[in-house]
């Protein structure tokens, strides 16, 4: 009996994929959801795990191929992909029985996450020829989003390392062979390690991500209080130790400058040798080399233009200073600016749709609902936790979700779901001091809306010169989908209801 592997539902309008990889080939073994292949969409990509487990007969749909919503891409046959070796009796039967004390266990790559189809391996805890126990951490994978740690699926010998410090790996690639058995131990290495452990001969090893963090922020492990298993130090205790108030005895450290991202597609200008001995070169993370190109992407699929306004603040700081404690013993979160630019900025939009909306090949998709992306700075880099539903909100809700987001993202915790999915984002400048920015656009997007510093500056009102607090708004737009009238009239809606937050439970 066979069963049948067949392309899973794409997704909201999208009816076909081609097929990007097979992981296995006719012949091999697999167990249920065990991931064969993967399809990509124009939107995104989809891993087709195993319907069962047994041997797979037939790839009905090769690499390259298009194929429709619930095809068929291959045949799984029931039972083991060959049998048992057979003894004719005497000497020979003790070379099977020898093997058999150890077995080959391939490392594989983990899921990671929904449209990563690929890391590189950061850090391998351990060599070829350690001994390992099941679920000790082999070695440490970084994606574009986040840091996938990869255990030791069973106890044995590490035997050999395929893919070393720095190669890309895929979804389901294997990593490394491990001996698993009785005879495990004694099976010599088939390659040599590709880094030196850091281990200081503690029982419980530290994340590598972790190890590798104190070395940037200059800590050590006695300075930080480990919350893993057994006291082992992860990589969000490094974050909160790092974020701590350092005591007033001790000097204050030199933030590293951060390096400049080299521009792939231009040629770097010679420079003279005694400037190249100075230098230093670091290679980008996945995330910044992700956050690079889809910033660039940007730039040159969108006819991006952006419009400014200011707003007076007083307003809102009044009604926050008058609320802010009551708000706060009611609702247990403190009363911030990012609730009123949120319920703001959802206003703003159900007036002038075309900023909430996206294109689509030629067609246009308004979206009858707000799905608001908050651009969060980490340690990582910048990423944008998306707020679901923000038009249906309130005040409290939306704080209470905004603090939790921050937290999560700043500890790298955040989900792949968590951060698609938006339909418009705010970004604040302001929190680093910056008075002015012109924001770029997070795709498919058609609007983000740049917030910036306050800053007392001298009005005049009713032909009087007053001081008021202030604050440049900044909303960058799709020109393709947003007209210069909606782009302005977005902005004003916003200034109105900043400056008179009265207008928000009026709908004005």
């Amino acid at each position: 009996m066979s069963t049948e592997v067949r392309v899973p539902t794409l997704g909201e309008s999208v009816t076909e994929a081609t097929v990007a990889t097979w992981f296995k080939k006719p012949g091999d073994a697999v167990d249920a959801d065990e991931m064969l292949c993967e399809l990509e969409t124009d939107k995104v990509t989809v891993e087709v795990p195993a319907p069962a487990a047994g041997t797979l007969s037939e790839i009905v749909a090769a690499e390259g191929e298009t194929v429709g919503v619930d095809a068929l891409l291959a045949t799984i046959a029931e039972g083991a992909a060959a049998p048992a070796p057979k003894s004719n009796g005497g000497e020979p039967a003790a070379a099977p029985a020898a093997e058999a004390a150890t077995e080959e266990v391939p490392v594989m790559v983990p899921t990671l996450g929904e449209s990563v189809t690929e890391a590189t391996v950061s850090t391998w805890f351990k060599q070829a020829g350690d001994t390992v126990e099941r679920d000790e951490m082999l070695c440490e994978l970084e994606t574009d989003k986040v840091s996938v740690e990869v255990p030791a699926p069973a106890s044995g010998v590490l035997k050999d390392i395929l893919a070393g410090e720095g190669s890309t790996v895929e979804a389901g690639g294997q990593l490394a062979v491990l001996l698993a058995g009785e005879g495990a131990a004694s099976a010599p290495a088939a390659s040599p390690a590709p880094a030196q452990g850091t281990g200081g001969g503690k029982d419980v090893e530290d994340a590598p991500s972790a190890r590798k963090l104190m070395a940037e922020k200059g800590l050590t492990a006695a300075e930080v209080a480990g919350t893993g298993r057994d006291g082992r130090i992860m990589k969000e205790d490094v974050l909160k130790a790092a974020s701590a108030p350092k005591p007033a005895a001790s000097a204050p450290r030199a933030p590293e400058a951060p390096k400049p991202a080299a521009i792939p597609d231009a040629a770097r200008a010679p420079i003279p040798a005694e400037d190249a001995e100075r230098e230093e070169r670091v290679k980008m993370t996945r995330l910044r080399q992700t956050i690079a190109r889809r910033l660039k992407d940007a730039q040159n699929s969108a006819a991006m233009l952006t419009t400014y306004n200011e707003v007076d603040m007083s307003g809102v700081m009044a009604l926050r200073k008058e609320y802010k404690d009551l708000f706060e013993k009611k609702h247990g979160v403190k009363l911030g600016f990012m609730s009123f630019f949120t319920k703001a900025c959802c206003h703003a939009l159900s007036e002038v749709p075309e900023v909430n909306a996206e294109i689509d090949g030629t067609d246009i998709v308004y979206k009858r609902f707000v799905h608001m992306g908050i651009a969060v700075g980490t340690p990582s880099g910048l990423v944008v936790p998306v707020l679901r539903n923000a038009d249906s909100m309130s005040f409290a809700e939306i704080e209470k979700r905004i603090a939790e987001m921050g937290t999560r993202a700043r500890d790298g915790k955040l989900s792949m779901a968590e951060m698609q999915g938006g339909t418009f984002t705010i970004s604040n400048g302001g929190v680093y001091g910056s008075l002015m920015s012109s924001p770029i656009l997070n795709p498919p997007q058609s609007g983000i809306l740049g917030m910036h510093k306050i800053q007392d500056r001298p009005m005049v009102e009713g032909g009087q010169i007053v001081i008021r607090p202030m604050m440049y708004l900044a909303l960058s737009y799709d020109h393709r989908i947003v007209d210069g009238k909606g782009a302005v009239t977005f902005l004003v809606r916003v200034k109105e209801a900043l400056e008179d937050p009265r207008r928000l439970l009026m709908d004005l």
